[in-house]
């Protein structure tokens, strides 16, 4: 009889769907995934690139005088991979996209030439109204690959693929207008292929802005300590670390803890890691045995975390050895309110199993989404800091 009962309650509600099947609002076309790529949108997807400079529908591959046009299209003409790249001459400036919003950023792809050179190839990135950009940083570490030599980064959000292609999938959203550009600290030309894919769509009110800032210290000002990010004030979330860290000393350098001061943290911060390789989701000094049975570091690239790179003057443990790390807050975004400070310690060992303060040399780019205005970015490192070893 109660089953009865139930059953008869249950086909007398009305016929409404609840919330969570509630999909019928109109999709923007942002937010990607295997779950919503059937979806239908009224966004529009435009493309930027060397045969497209403003993005406009119907305006590609229209060059006569581009890169090629007297080279390997001299006889093809019009409509035949005319400009495919661009020069940027030395210690100038290209501007590489200028769009009007709203919509989204939703991927990058270039390969810079010369690899070797691209701590002085400067990406930034501006939004809406702001002058000051919220994305400064060397190329090369923007896309965790900053060390001047290929590194195959297969993650989420970035992808490093041979030869020299770089790859970012962060979904950047903005409300009124989009500029990116490029830097060229170099004494000689460059030349850059790229193509930034976006879509023309409605922005929500609460999307946040993208951002990285890139700092370096080498070596470290205060013994021990280094600052990842400082300063920043708003709402937002944390989403990402890379990290290029050069040894002087030998020995494991890892023990140290990140910390997270949340939102008016003082002398102790929110949220605080236990090691160095733990916070980048390895263990034990990253080693594993090899055939020799000795130990050794082991490089490793995964959708969230990687040691993608280590560089080895001599070998295992020495001084001068220097390892790309990133780890993307992907699923665990660091949210915070008000403000927010991201800092690392370099510990090592000495003797008596006490931890060691080091004086390493530390590079970074903290990745993180918040509300405008955002306060203006410490000035970058002078050239030849950026490309000392």
């Amino acid at each position: 009889m109660k089953k009865i009962i139930i059953i008869t309650f249950l086909l007398s509600l009305p016929l409404t769907r609840p919330c969570l099947f509630a999909a019928d609002a109109a999709f923007n076309g942002l937010d990607l995934n295997l779950g919503n790529l059937c979806r239908t949108s009224q966004a529009q997807s435009r493309s930027i690139s060397p045969e497209n400079f403003t993005g406009e529908k119907g305006q590609g591959g229209m060059s006569t005088n581009g890169s090629a046009a007297k080279g390997a299209a001299r006889e093809l003409g019009q409509g035949w991979k005319v400009s495919p790249s661009v020069r940027i001459p030395a210690h100038g400036t290209l501007t590489l996209a200028d769009i009007t919003g709203p919509g989204a950023i939703q991927q990058i792809w270039m390969t810079p030439a010369p690899l070797d050179k691209t701590r002085c190839f400067i990406i930034r990135m501006y939004w809406d109204d702001e002058t000051d950009p919220s994305v400064e940083c060397p190329l090369g570490d923007f896309f965790a690959c900053g060390m001047g030599k290929f590194c195959q980064i297969s993650s989420l959000p970035v992808c490093v693929n041979p030869g020299s292609a770089f790859n970012s999938y962060w979904q950047m959203p903005f409300h009124k207008h989009a500029k990116i550009s490029l830097e060229n600290l170099d004494d000689k030309d460059m030349t850059i292929y790229y193509q930034i894919n976006y879509a023309l769509t409605a922005v929500p009110d609460d999307a946040a802005y993208f951002h990285a800032q890139f700092r370096r210290e080498n070596p470290m000002k205060t013994k021990g300590l280094y600052t990842i990010l400082d300063g920043v004030e708003g709402q937002g979330q944390y989403v990402g670390t890379y990290l290029v860290w050069g040894v002087h000393e030998t020995g494991w350098w890892g023990e140290g803890e990140i910390k997270f001061y949340l939102d008016g943290d003082n002398k102790f911060p929110t949220i605080c890691g236990t090691g160095t390789e733990d916070y980048f989701c390895g263990s034990y000094d990253f080693d594993t045995k090899g055939v020799d049975g000795q130990s050794h570091y082991t490089e490793f690239s995964t959708p969230y975390s990687g040691l993608a790179q280590v560089i080895r003057p001599d070998g295992h443990y020495d001084s001068q050895t220097r390892f790309g790390l990133y780890r993307w807050h992907i699923q665990d975004p660091i949210r915070f309110q008000k403000d927010l400070k991201v800092t690392i310690q370099a510990l090592g060992w000495q003797s008596g199993g006490r931890y060691l303060q080091e004086q390493d040399d530390l590079a970074s780019v903290a990745f993180w989404y918040q509300t405008l205005p955002q306060k203006k970015f410490p000035p970058l490192p002078s050239r030849d800091e950026l490309e000392q070893h």
